[in-house]
C-alpha cells in the first residue's frame, strides 16, 4: 500500500485510479498522527487520504479535491475527540456521495455537495460537447472541401501551328470509312515481302507471337480476309467528325431505331483503349441500343476514337494526356447537346472517363468501368497485401482475390514485369519501335494480336496458337489491326503512354477521389486484378462491384452480353429502375 507525502503525488495517483475505474474512488478522512505530516495512500478498493490537521491551509487543500472525491465515514473517532462527522460539520468539509454520509452530516451538508457535483459534471459535459462539436465541424469542413474538389484543366490547341484568331469551326460532319484498290495492293505487296523468322521449339506464345501461327494469320489475311466487306460493316453505324482544340475528333453515334413510345433513351459514352478501337464495341452496340427486354434501358451510344487513334487526328504538339482527352470528350458531348450522360471505359478508356468524372462530376451521372489499377498504394491496399492472405475476411477477399493476389511477389511483381515490357517502351521511346510497326503490316499484326491473346487469358501463352480464335474471329481481330494500319496511327497511339507516364505517377488526378456513382465489372482474367476494397479507395460512391463469370481485358469485345447486362444493372440502380 503506497504512501504519498505530497498533495501533488496523491492527486495524480487518485486521478489515475479514477480514470481507470471511477466507481472505486473514495476519499476517507480520519484523525491520526502521522509524524506531523500529511500522509496519503491508495488501496486496491479506494483512494485514502490520512492526515491530522485543522489548519486553514490544509482545509483548503481538501476542498480542492475534484467532484469524484468521496468522503467521510460518519462514526470514526479521531484523537482530538468527538466524531469525525462532528468535526467535519464544524469545518464544513463533509463532501461526498450522499449514500456514504450518515446522520446530521448528510442532512446538513448534502445539498452543498450536490450543487458542487452537478456544477462540475455540467461543466465537464459542456466542455466535452463543445470539443466534440468543434472537432466535428473541422472534420466536416475538411471532408466537404475534399469532396467538392474537382480536377482543373485549361483549353489548349493541338492543331498545326498557332491557333487561329477566329472562332474554331464547331460543325459536325458525317464521315464514311473508305478504302481503295491502291491501299489494298500496297498492303498485299508488303505482306508478300515479309521476312519470317522461326520460333524456338515448344516456346508457344511465351516469347511473343508464335511465328508458325503468325504465318497462318498472314495467309488468311492475304487470301481470305475481305477488307472491303469489313468497311461496309464499319459503316453500318453512322460516323462523324468534328474539330475540337485544333484536331478532328472521330466518333460513332448510334441512336435507337425503335424507341418505345413514352420513353427516352439514355446517353452513354463508351471509350476504348490500346491496342483497341471503337470497333471493340460493335458487338455490344445492338444490345444497348435495341434491347430485347422491354424492362431494359434503351441507350443512345457515342463511341469516340481517342485523338491519335484510328480516324481521330493525332495531336501535333506534346502533352496530350488522359485529362486532355477527357476535356475534349466533354466538349464533344456538349456539342452533341448532352448536359448529362453516363460513361463507360476500359484500359485507357477507364482513365479518360475517370478524369471526365473528376472534371465535371455533375455532368457524368454514372461511371461504369472494367479496369481500375490503383493510382497509388494507400494504407488499406498495403495492409491487405501484408495481412490479406492470412485474414481474407478482414479485407473482404474471396477465393478469386486470393488466387490473383498471392503470393504477392509472384502475382504483383513478376507477372506484371512479364506483361508490361511494351509499356516501358511506349512510355519512353514510342517513335523508335513504332516506326517499324508503321512500316510492316505483319509486324503490326503480331504486336497487336499478341495482346489479344495474353490479355484475354494468361494461360494462352502456353498454346501454339495463343488461343486467339477461342474468343475472337480472325475477321474481327484483323479489322481492328486494319484500323491502325490504314490510318497509320500506331505511333501516335503509342505516344499516349509517353504523354501520361512522362508526367509522373503522382499527377493531380491520381490524388483526387471520384464521387460520381460508379459500377465496376471485375472480369476474372483482367490484366490487373483489383479487389473491391481497392476500388472503393478511389471510387467513393461504388454502387456495384460485379465478379464476372468469364472474360479478360477486352471484355466488351469478348463478352458483349455479360458487359451489356452489367451496364444495364448498374445504370438501373442509378435511374432507380427494376433490374433484369
Amino acid at each position: 500500500m503506497p504512501y504519498y507525502q505530497t498533495w501533488e503525488e496523491f492527486s495524480r495517483a487518485a486521478e489515475k485510479l479514477y480514470l481507470t475505474d471511477p466507481m472505486k474512488v473514495r476519499v476517507v478522512l480520519k484523525y491520526r498522527h502521522c509524524d506531523g505530516n500529511l500522509c496519503m495512500k491508495v488501496t486496491d478498493d479506494a483512494v485514502c487520504l490520512q492526515y491530522k490537521t485543522d489548519q486553514a491551509q490544509d482545509v483548503k487543500k481538501i476542498e480542492k479535491l475534484h467532484a469524484w472525491t468521496v468522503v467521510c465515514p460518519s462514526h470514526t473517532k479521531g484523537e482530538i475527540g468527538g466524531s469525525v462527522e462532528h468535526w467535519m460539520m464544524k469545518r464544513k468539509l463533509c463532501v461526498g456521495f450522499g449514500g456514504l454520509l450518515k446522520g446530521s452530516c448528510q442532512r446538513t451538508l448534502l445539498p452543498l455537495f450536490y450543487v458542487q457535483l452537478q456544477q462540475n459534471r455540467l461543466c465537464n459535459m459542456i466542455t466535452e460537447v463543445v470539443v466534440a462539436l468543434v472537432l466535428g465541424l473541422v472534420i466536416y469542413i475538411l471532408l466537404v472541401k475534399r469532396r467538392q474538389e474537382v480536377l482543373k484543366t485549361e483549353d489548349s490547341w493541338w492543331g498545326v501551328g498557332e491557333p487561329p484568331e477566329t472562332a474554331e469551326d464547331d460543325s459536325i460532319r458525317p464521315f464514311t470509312v473508305e478504302t481503295s484498290s491502291e491501299e489494298i495492293e500496297d498492303l498485299y505487296r508488303r505482306m508478300d515481302h515479309t521476312r519470317s523468322f522461326p520460333s524456338l521449339e515448344d516456346s508457344h506464345f511465351n516469347y511473343g507471337f508464335n511465328s508458325k501461327y503468325l504465318q497462318k494469320v498472314v495467309s488468311y489475311w492475304r487470301n481470305e480476309f475481305e477488307w472491303k466487306k469489313q468497311v461496309e460493316k464499319l459503316n453500318r453505324y453512322p460516323h462523324f467528325k468534328t474539330k475540337i482544340e485544333g484536331i478532328d475528333v472521330h466518333y460513332v453515334h448510334v441512336r435507337p431505331r425503335n424507341l418505345p413510345e413514352g420513353t427516352n433513351s439514355v446517353p452513354l459514352l463508351m471509350v476504348h483503349g490500346w491496342p483497341g478501337s471503337f470497333y471493340e464495341f460493335y458487338g455490344i452496340l445492338p444490345l444497348l441500343t435495341e434491347p430485347e427486354n422491354p424492362d431494359d434501358i434503351t441507350f443512345e451510344v457515342i463511341c469516340p476514337s481517342i485523338p491519335g487513334y484510328g480516324f481521330s487526328e493525332a495531336p501535333h504538339k506534346k502533352g496530350f494526356d488522359s485529362v486532355c482527352a477527357a476535356r475534349v470528350f466533354h466538349k464533344l458531348m456538349k456539342r452533341l447537346g448532352f448536359t448529362q450522360f453516363y460513361a463507360h471505359g476500359g484500359d485507357w478508356g477507364w482513365l479518360i472517363t475517370t478524369n471526365m468524372a473528376q472534371l465535371e462530376p455533375k455532368t457524368v451521372k454514372g461511371l461504369h468501368i472494367n479496369f481500375a489499377p490503383p493510382s497509388k498504394p494507400g494504407l488499406p491496399m498495403i495492409m491487405s497485401l501484408l495481412l490479406g492472405r492470412r485474414f481474407p475476411k478482414l479485407f473482404g477477399f474471396n477465393e478469386h482475390d486470393l488466387k490473383r493476389l498471392f503470393p504477392v511477389m509472384q502475382k504483383m511483381m513478376v507477372e506484371s514485369l512479364m506483361e508490361t515490357g511494351y509499356m516501358h517502351i511506349q512510355a519512353t521511346k514510342p517513335d523508335t519501335a513504332g516506326r517499324g510497326l508503321n512500316d510492316s503490316p505483319v509486324g503490326l499484326a503480331a504486336y497487336i494480336l499478341e495482346k489479344f491473346s495474353t490479355w484475354t487469358d494468361p494461360e494462352f501463352r502456353n498454346l501454339e496458337d495463343g488461343g486467339l480464335e477461342r474468343n475472337f474471329s480472325l475477321d474481327d481481330l484483323l479489322t481492328n489491326v486494319m484500323i491502325y494500319w490504314t490510318t497509320g496511327s500506331i505511333i501516335s497511339s503509342m505516344r499516349f503512354y509517353k504523354e501520361n507516364f512522362g508526367k509522373g505517377l503522382n499527377q493531380k488526378h491520381a490524388q483526387i477521389p471520384v464521387y460520381v456513382p460508379t459500377g465496376f465489372a471485375s472480369f476474372p482474367n483482367e490484366l490487373m486484378h483489383t479487389p473491391k476494397l481497392w476500388v472503393k479507395q478511389k471510387y467513393r460512391k461504388l454502387r456495384s462491384y460485379s465478379p464476372m463469370a468469364r472474360g479478360g481485358h477486352f471484355a466488351a469485345m469478348q463478352e458483349p452480353q455479360l458487359m451489356a447486362e452489367d451496364i444495364q444493372n448498374f445504370i438501373k440502380k442509378i435511374e432507380k429502375r427494376k433490374k433484369k
